[in-house]
């Protein structure tokens, strides 16, 4: 398509003003965390790494660090069980409520997040508190792993359908059983969408809030829930900065690797 050199500047100018609209607060973001003013004034008075060094040896950091690895962690494994369960029996069979079950699987990451939280926190109390179980790190992972699973639903399916069947008939053909065919070719041919769906699972509930504002108990306390409540206290602003960058990091690294696995040249360098 040929475009007039005016559209095209109109094109160029309209996305670096959306970049800016995206980056811009994210760069602030990160010269505040070494805004030697506890004010984040602007410009910066000086620079300095002492709000670092207190978001390093600040307990409740590191503790809610730990709530979110642990939550993401547990999250991305059902994740990556169910999703790949589902896809396979979606993309390599047909039987009725094939399409009922695969919109049943893909509609929790569009619903709004707080409908989501609210019908958790409504089951969780209803079913789990007469049998003891109350909220806290379980019922935030199950909470995550209601929209991981179409993260990784979505990849490994994706990938299944541009794959031939050819390949696990063969090896059926041959005497393989159902584990042994998915351990020799459908696993290999899948793997790197199954690391990409993981890796983006992860970061998905790793910066998850509103689901897990509703299904965390009072003792659970995940690293963007950390940050939400220690917003309001001007004299944790810096480091709440300086966690906000780490989680920024922490966050589009497993994105970024998993673009890179999600990729056609990727995908086509393991089939």
């Amino acid at each position: 398509m040929h475009l007039s050199r005016p559209a095209r500047v109109a094109l160029r100018v309209g996305a670096c003003a959306g970049f800016a609209v995206i980056y811009v607060p994210l760069l602030l973001v990160i010269v505040n965390s070494v805004n030697q003013d506890r004010s984040s004034s602007w410009p910066p008075s000086g620079l300095t790494l002492r709000w670092w060094r207190d978001a390093w040896h600040s307990a409740g950091a590191r503790d809610a660090l730990w709530t979110s690895v642990k939550a993401g962690l547990g999250a991305t494994l059902i994740a990556l069980v169910l999703g790949t369960l589902i896809a396979h029996a979606v993309a390599r069979h047909r039987f009725f409520g094939r399409n009922a079950i695969s919109f049943a699987v893909v509609l929790p990451i569009a619903l709004p997040g707080i409908i989501t939280g609210v019908a958790l926190n409504t089951a969780f109390r209803t079913v789990l508190e007469p049998l003891g179980i109350g909220l806290g790190l379980f019922t935030v992972v199950v909470g995550h792993a209601t929209f991981c699973v179409v993260i990784v639903f979505n990849n490994v399916a994706a990938r299944l359908r541009r794959l031939p069947g050819s390949y696990e008939e063969a090896a059926m053909d041959l005497g393989a059983g159902t584990f042994r065919t998915f351990r020799d070719i459908t696993f290999p041919l899948t793997r790197s969408a199954l690391a990409a769906g993981g890796l983006l699972a992860f970061a998905l509930s790793f910066d998850e809030i509103v689901v897990t504002t509703f299904t965390a108990g009072p003792g659970v306390q995940t690293l963007p829930l950390w940050i939400f409540s220690n917003m309001a206290r001007p004299q944790q602003a810096p480091v709440v900065n300086v966690v906000a960058v780490v989680l920024v990091l922490l966050s589009v690294i497993p994105v970024y690797v998993a673009q890179r696995l999600s990729s056609d040249t990727a995908a086509g360098s393991r089939v």
